[in-house]
């Protein structure tokens, strides 16, 4: 089952998600799936459709409400034009009510700006179980990853001018020591190779590595 659906946020507002209901039904464990800043397009939701067939069901917040480009100026000024901790403490949060109603165990998965809102809702947001995030990085001022206390997987690509790898390292060292399971994978490609509708820079051997460990780790911390 799949549908656009209204969910309701701490503050009482309603917001937008598409949801993916897999075959286990209601009880199975939760994903809230992030978008990139290209808004809630199909390649989002064929990325919802596949953590569906691996048995989660999965809410994915439309963060720019019906909004979608392919344009990168266009993208960068609706990112830059969105709420970071609204996103966070309300419509990630709400995904994640939403989810925690029926299943015992929600996560959360994000790629680029819904990377960087993925360490965000690991920080911010007590109903995730657990937390992957591909090439994002918050703000400090959003969020300190030091305090993440539920397990997370980072994927890096160690091409990116964005979270480039002297960013991660940071991230890597700033980690080092800190309480709960972290674990932080780099790949020998560019920023947002996952993205197979993006062919200059999907890279199908790492982003096939990246999902097979983001799978396991998921399945791991949230059950089957």
């Amino acid at each position: 089952m799949e549908q656009m659906i209204q969910f309701t946020r701490p503050d009482g507002k309603t917001a937008p998600g598409y949801y993916i209901e897999p075959a286990a039904g209601k009880k199975a464990p939760g994903i809230v799936l992030i978008q990139e800043w290209w808004g809630l397009n199909d390649h989002m939701k064929s990325v919802g459709h596949r953590l569906a067939k691996a048995g989660f069901r999965v809410l994915i917040p439309d963060l720019f409400h019906g909004k979608v480009t392919k344009d990168a100026a266009k993208a960068n000024e609706w990112m830059a034009g969105l709420n970071f901790k609204d996103a966070t403490e309300q419509d990630i949060r709400g995904a994640a009510e939403y989810l925690k109603s029926e299943s015992q165990k929600v996560g959360v998965l994000g790629f680029c700006m819904g990377g960087a809102l993925t360490i965000a809702a690991a920080v911010h947001v007590p109903e995730l179980n657990a937390a992957v995030c591909f090439y994002g990085i918050p703000p400090k001022e959003l969020a300190d990853p030091t305090k993440i206390r539920i397990p997370i997987q980072f994927h890096f690509a160690n091409k990116d001018g964005w979270c480039t790898p002297a960013a991660v390292d940071a991230l890597e060292q700033a980690l080092e020591g800190t309480p709960g399971h972290k674990e932080l994978h780099r790949y020998d490609a560019e920023h947002a190779f996952f993205n197979d509708s993006r062919p200059e820079v999907y890279e199908p051997d790492s982003a096939k590595k990246a999902w097979d460990r983001s799978l396991q780790f998921l399945k791991s911390h949230l059950g089957e």
